[in-house]
């Protein structure tokens, strides 16, 4: 059992890019990412590929753990792996795509993860596609069905302290700075009426791209794509 102090070294190694350190807390937290699986299973799933999702949400807590917190890492990590496994399952029952195309674009969640574990940086295209042996084209169509909440994940560094945060963390964060405060509010202002609605229904009502898209009379993939260009706007303003 790995100790408090060695938990709390590996993870400030992991959030500086030791990539080794991040594998080692996947592979020491693993039984608590399979006790969760198991309330998750006769769902039709196969319980590795719902462990793979698990570890994903993981990794998120490392990355986003605040060592400051006075709270067990494993208590802050459980909701995220939970959270991670719920959209897994919402999302790939609610958007209609084939089911080919939904089994490739899990291999390629689970590769790009993989690869980021070992070797620090995420796989290009042309390396993904060479490992799962299918064409680019497909690769990114598969990429594209399945990214929705993904996005809100990426990095962004402030400009005065140089921290990276997750741009999640500016819509969900309670202590936000005021000019940070002031920044987002201003992003927001920024947007169209549908781009608002958009954001809205998808992150304070948590509605699927699917359900956003009959409101307002359009595919899923036109708000998927729709949602990408809004978060890029907002990152813009953010960063």
């Amino acid at each position: 059992m790995i100790g408090m102090e060695d938990m709390t070294r590996l993870i400030q190694k992991a959030q500086n890019g030791d990539s080794e350190a991040k594998s080692q807390l996947v592979n020491q937290n693993s039984g608590l990412i399979w006790s969760i699986v198991k309330k998750f299973t006769g769902r039709g799933y196969d319980p590795e590929d719902l462990f793979q999702t698990g570890a994903i949400g993981l990794i998120k807590s490392i990355d986003r753990f605040d060592l400051s917190y006075n709270v067990k890492f494993s208590t802050y990590a459980v909701p995220m792996i939970i959270g991670e496994i719920k959209r897994f399952l919402r999302d790939d029952g609610i958007v209609k795509v084939s089911r080919s195309t939904k089994a490739l674009a899990l291999k390629a969640r689970l590769f790009g993860q993989s690869y980021y574990i070992k070797y620090g940086r995420a796989p290009t295209v042309k390396e993904m596609s060479e490992e799962l042996n299918v064409n680019e084209d497909e690769l990114i169509m598969a990429m594209e069905s399945s990214a929705e909440v993904e996005s809100l994940y990426q990095k962004v560094t402030s400009p005065d302290s140089g921290k990276e945060t997750f741009l999640i963390d500016k819509f969900n964060a309670g202590n936000n700075d005021e000019d940070e405060i002031i920044i987002l509010r201003s992003a927001l202002n920024d947007l169209s009426k549908e781009e608002k609605q958009i954001i809205l229904m998808r992150y304070f009502d948590d509605r699927t791209q699917s359900e956003i898209g009959k409101r307002l009379n359009r595919s899923q993939v036109q708000v998927s794509r729709m949602e990408k260009k809004i978060l890029c706007k907002i990152k813009e303003k953010l960063v």
